[in-house]
């Protein structure tokens, strides 16, 4: 049975380590990268400065989080006044 963990080799602050997460975080670390226009390593490189006393799997796996939900919170936003910008009383 394959781990659901997948252990990748990254450079963080200019030295190479390796950083055990579940696919979904390495895709959404992917996806954020991309959105950002940085490199896998540059956002690592963000998140590792500002970690406190975490880990690096775990600073990872609360950020990815952390963007996701703030990403469906703005999309919700935008929805919610859309639909409030159509009402007749909102005009």
């Amino acid at each position: 049975m394959k781990s659901p963990i997948a252990k990748r080799s990254i450079v963080v602050a200019g030295r190479k380590t390796s950083v055990s997460l579940e696919e979904a975080f390495w895709n959404g670390m992917k996806e954020i990268s991309s959105l950002r226009n940085m490199t896998l390593s540059e956002l690592v490189d963000e998140i590792d400065s500002k970690r406190q006393k975490r880990n690096p799997s775990s600073a990872i796996r609360l950020f990815v989080n952390h963007f996701k939900s703030r990403a469906h919170e703005g999309l919700c936003l935008a929805t919610f006044r859309r639909k409030i910008s159509n009402l007749d009383c909102c005009r």
